[in-house]
């Protein structure tokens, strides 16, 4: 009886541990899954629920840094063979996302229903070149559609869509404000498809491209009203080669 009493005893510290650990022991984990580019800041409460600021970065020793307006909030719980994640940026959002994560045999399942939200497009700054350079300022907005990402043995698929939409954007690289508004909507299906649109403006923005397992292949251009030409020459230069009067734009 006493070796069964020390293993309850045993578990139950386990369990309480991991059921009171402090928000902090996300910080280490949400920075190495992005690499360093996802900073959490004096996080408060526990793993399960908490809040935390956010700061983008360009990765690990990068000087870019770009934090959240107000602080992230979460909601974890535990689900069968995985968790329902809710999460809310007080600056950007009236409704959480909630998000499923699902687990098992070389099998990884995330999904999000429905979910918008609205961000500064000055926040991109953080993650660094080229977006430390263009200084983006506008409104960016992010768009979930019965959004489902899979990694299966190694294979990852994805269902739904992903829309976000740069609207009334400006850049130190040119005089000209708003320089335009645009659209990036990825599709999935047997092939995850992308497709970049200009929705008004005299920087005109456009492409097509494929995202295939680990492989993104993307060709569009950059082009510019004749008479705003002169004003946006420098930034249609650092967006791709040029040809002429526009600008390639290849990944």
């Amino acid at each position: 009886m006493g070796r069964w009493a020390v293993l309850g005893a045993v578990i139950g510290l386990l369990v309480a541990t991991l059921w009171f650990a402090p928000a902090r022991w996300l910080v280490s984990g949400i920075a190495w899954a992005s690499q360093g580019q996802v900073q959490l800041l004096s996080a408060q409460g526990s793993v399960w629920s908490g809040s935390a600021l956010v700061s983008l970065t360009g990765g690990r020793n990068s000087r870019d840094q770009m934090a959240l307006p107000g602080r992230m909030q979460w909601r974890i719980r535990p689900a069968w063979l995985g968790a329902n994640v809710d999460i809310l940026p007080d600056c950007c959002a009236s409704q959480p996302a909630q998000v499923q994560l699902r687990l098992g045999w070389q099998r990884v399942d995330v999904a999000v229903n429905q979910h918008q939200s609205q961000w500064p497009a000055s926040l991109l700054q953080g993650l660094g070149a080229p977006w430390n350079t263009l200084q983006l300022d506008g409104q960016l907005s992010l768009k979930f559609d019965h959004y489902r990402l899979q990694w299966v043995q190694g294979r990852t698929t994805m269902q739904g869509s992903i829309e976000a939409a740069l609207r009334n954007t400006s850049s130190r690289l040119t005089t000209i404000r708003p320089m335009g508004s645009y659209r990036l909507i990825m599709q999935g299906g047997d092939r995850v498809e992308l497709e970049l649109k200009t929705e008004q403006g005299p920087l005109l923005l456009t492409g097509q491209g494929q995202w295939q397992g680990q492989h993104l292949r993307f060709h569009g251009e950059a082009t510019a009203a004749p008479e705003h030409l002169p004003a946006l020459s420098n930034l249609l230069s650092l967006l791709g080669r040029r040809q002429g009067d526009r600008a390639i734009l290849s990944l």
